[in-house]
């Protein structure tokens, strides 16, 4: 097989993987698709892309997977309107200042933030989850100052690392906000998708968008975020909650050795 098709082959299976996880469990991808990134290629024999690159790569994918994942859970009363205004609008705010700043700042930066914020959503993820499973989703309730504050923040640090922040802010919705599951994971892929935008048109700016790449993992997005977010609907509440734990954990501590080393 030809070098340019098999790169294409392994972008597309990363794209792949970490879209389908973004469906099923409600984050960007980006917690599985940053280490695969940044990893994968050079294991293999390819050009190892820098923090900066895989940080815009994965931003623009996760635009379009949870655009597609958020389009798949429209029916029915999973998405919280109002959760995903007071947490949509100061994470976007957030992921741009963060997405356009991170040009400023050195890789080994970038590789610290992504595990600082992956470890406490790892820390989190293992609280007990207080939200009522099996109540009216539309008549949730939350602390709005909590939510708005802490979307904010995460905004801020998702986009120094081209993650849309999901992967926290559903442990966020969970432990703080006692938000059911089922509506963490579809609001999240809405704010997720929000935040994306900050991020995307961040990293664009900052001039380290690699558009073949990107493509290849768009596409990836568009095929597999639907599927995941299929097999998510049917899965048991507490198997989800156990899944993005594990995933969670097992980056923090990949992130963590390779910090250490």
């Amino acid at each position: 097989m030809d070098l340019n098709v098999l790169w294409i082959v392994v972008l597309f299976a990363i794209g792949f993987v970490g879209s389908f996880i973004s469906g099923m469990v409600g984050i960007g991808g980006s917690i599985i698709k940053y280490p695969m990134l940044l990893y994968i290629p050079p294991a293999l024999g390819f050009v190892a892309f820098t923090s900066q690159e895989v940080a815009a790569v994965s931003a623009i994918q996760v635009f379009f997977a949870t655009l597609v994942g958020m389009l798949a859970y429209r029916k029915g009363s999973f998405i919280h309107k109002k959760l995903v205004l007071y947490m949509g609008i100061p994470i976007v705010i957030g992921s741009f200042i963060g997405g356009y700043g991170s040009r400023l700042l050195p890789d080994s930066a970038i590789n610290m933030t992504y595990g600082v914020m992956a470890l406490v959503a790892a820390v989190m993820m293992f609280m007990p989850k207080k939200g009522d499973e099996s109540g009216d989703y539309t008549q949730l309730t939350f602390n709005r100052s909590v939510a708005a504050i802490s979307a904010g923040v995460v905004g801020i640090l998702s986009g120094i690392v081209g993650a849309a922040g999901a992967f926290i802010t559903v442990p966020i919705m969970l432990v703080l906000l006692r938000i059911p599951t089922r509506v963490a994971i579809a609001s999240s892929l809405a704010i997720t998708f929000i935040s994306s935008i900050g991020t995307t048109v961040g990293k664009i700016m900052g001039g380290h968008m690699l558009w073949i790449p990107s493509a290849v993992m768009v596409i990836a997005s568009i095929v597999a975020s639907p599927i995941g977010v299929k097999v998510g609907k049917r899965m048991n509440v507490k198997l989800l909650q156990w899944i993005l734990a594990g995933l969670i954990t097992a980056t923090v501590v990949k992130i963590w050795f390779d910090l250490l080393a």
